[in-house]
Order: structure tokens, then C-alpha cells, then sequence
């Protein structure tokens, strides 16, 4: 695959995707928990679509010249999140996903005025088919205002810790592609006081692969049920140069996210999907030394409810 040229989004974009997202847009809730002492949980699991992935897609919609079709893949909710976008704008948007997507996500993506193409059996099969087809191309995390937009989620909770007492923060996100992790990145740069850690799985690395060679590399992907965070990363991705800069690593099992989804489930009563739990999952599992005020963000809800019985099931 030909790298395409995706510049990393600056101040600018993130001001755009502020004002795209924000305007439309309620805040989503900010709540305390027993996880670690002053932890919060960001509930992105309340936005309309049930995941935080409509915040970059609202923003890269924005940014189309007009009249210009957009086309993207997706593992699922960055298809909903287009999928809003579009019911919102009237833009013409494509999704591909492959074959063995998540049945709940792609059933409701189809619910929108999308096209929905499926494609292959791995994520990687199915957004190499979309990069083929005729559109401007809005990568899940390589483009720079779906990364703004996922930037977002920061400058809101800094506006929602406004009131409150102040000291370090230690934000914790889901890492597949990076795009949320590269948006984090680029709000916390002048926030000296923000420590951003990534999350991804540990059968699929290849953004921490990617940092640690300097470039976008290849990895073998493994079978998990966290359908969020598995898969390689688009040739020449601008994602993992922002992360390696600013951020740290870390990965988490099917066996840890599981616990994390029963310990939300029981603390909380949350329903989070798998990549939505891996945040929680590294804090249970001793990965993340955590230092100043913790905060995990729960990115997604959408999980089949058998998949959701099963994960939270006691062995």
C-alpha cells in the first residue's frame, strides 16, 4: 500500500474540531470511582452513538470541501460516528467494514444514509478496499481532523475540572489505531500537568511497534474479542510519531479487559465494550503506575449482549 500524504493536525484543528463537536455535541459525564484514589471515569459510552468516534467524524465531515464524498473503514464506531455525521449533514459517506465485524454496529450503521460496503475478513482487508474507492478518504486515526476531533475529549474535561480542585492528572486511553491517543496528545502539549498513557491489546502492538522503530511496521494481529483495538496501522499513520513524543504504552489481555468489564458492570453499572474497558483493565492489572488523579476514559458501549454476558461472567 502507497503511503498516502497526511499532515499531523496542529492547534488550528483542534480549535475547528472544537467548535464542530462542541456545537453539537453535549458534554459527557465526568464521574468519581473507587478504582484509584481521586480516579474519574469519562463516559464516552453516553454520546449518541455510543462511542467517542463521533467526535472525529463530526470534525472530518466539517473539514470536506463541499459537495466532496468522504469514504472511510471502519471496526464499527467510527462507521456510526460517520454514519451520524452524515445524518446530520447530508454529506454522501461510504463505510466499509469486513465481514466479521461486530453484527450490533453494523446493523446499526445501516440504520443511517450511509453506504455500508463489506469487505473482507479483517479490518486491515477491508480499509485497504476503501482506500481504493473514488471519495476523499477519512482514516478512523490517520487524518488529521478526525485526530483533532478525538482531541476533544480533552479540552472538555479540562473545562469540567475547571471547578474542581486542581493537581496532576494521569488520562488513560484505548489504543488501536492511535488516533485518540494522538488527539490527547495534541491538547495535553502545553499541559504540563497531563500524563497520557495508551492501552492497546496485547495480541495486536503495532502502534507501540511502530514508536519503538521509528516507523510504521508491521505486526502479526491476534484473535481478541475487543473488536476496537486490533489491526495494523495505515502505511506512514502520523500517529504513532505524535504518541512516541508524548505519550507511554502499555497492553492488557482478554482475561484482564474481561475483569475490567465485570468490575465496571458492578461498581458502576456500566456497560463498556471490550476496547471501552481497557483503560480500567490496565489499572486493575497493576500497568499503570499511577500518579496524580487518574482517569480512564471508557470510549464505547457496543457490544452484542451475549459477547457483553459472556465477558462478565464469573469463571
Amino acid at each position: 500500500m502507497t503511503p498516502r500524504a497526511v499532515r499531523p493536525p496542529d492547534r488550528d484543528d483542534l480549535d475547528r474540531a472544537w467548535r464542530a463537536v462542541s456545537s453539537v455535541l453535549d458534554p459527557t459525564p465526568l464521574v468519581p470511582s473507587p478504582l484509584a484514589p481521586g480516579a474519574l471515569l469519562k463516559l464516552e459510552t453516553f454520546q449518541p452513538t455510543g462511542a467517542f468516534k463521533v467526535r472525529g467524524a463530526l470534525a472530518a465531515v466539517a473539514a470536506l470541501p463541499p459537495g466532496r464524498p468522504a469514504v472511510t473503514a471502519s471496526a464499527g464506531n467510527h462507521g456510526l460516528g460517520m454514519g451520524h455525521a452524515a445524518a446530520r449533514s447530508g454529506a454522501d459517506v461510504t463505510v466499509v467494514v469486513s465481514t466479521r465485524a461486530s453484527p450490533v454496529k453494523t446493523d446499526r450503521i445501516g440504520g443511517y444514509p450511509v453506504r455500508l460496503v463489506r469487505h473482507g475478513t479483517t479490518y486491515d482487508e477491508a480499509e485497504a478496499h476503501a482506500l481504493t474507492l473514488p471519495g476523499h478518504y477519512v482514516s478512523p486515526y490517520n487524518d488529521p481532523a478526525v485526530i483533532a476531533g478525538q482531541g476533544t475529549i480533552g479540552r472538555e474535561l479540562e473545562r469540567q475540572l475547571e471547578r474542581q480542585a486542581g493537581g496532576p492528572l494521569t488520562v488513560i486511553a484505548p489504543v488501536g489505531g492511535g488516533g485518540l491517543l494522538a488527539g490527547l496528545a495534541l491538547w495535553a502539549r502545553d499541559r504540563p500537568d497531563v500524563r497520557l498513557v495508551g492501552v492497546e491489546s496485547a495480541v495486536s502492538r503495532g502502534v507501540a511497534a511502530s514508536v519503538a522503530a521509528g516507523r510504521v511496521v508491521e505486526v502479526e494481529v491476534g484473535e481478541t474479542f475487543a473488536d476496537g483495538l486490533p489491526g495494523n496501522l495505515e502505511p506512514g499513520s502520523v500517529t504513532p510519531g505524535m504518541i512516541g513524543r508524548d505519550a507511554e504504552l502499555t497492553a492488557v489481555t482478554d482475561d484482564q479487559i474481561r475483569a475490567a468489564m465485570r468490575w465496571l458492570f458492578r461498581e458502576h453499572g456500566l456497560v463498556a465494550e471490550g476496547a471501552g474497558a481497557a483503560g480500567v483493565a490496565a489499572v486493575l492489572a497493576g500497568k499503570i503506575e499511577v500518579t496524580g488523579r487518574p482517569v480512564p476514559i471508557i470510549t464505547g458501549r457496543n457490544i452484542t449482549i451475549p459477547t457483553f454476558i459472556d465477558a462478565i461472567r464469573e469463571n
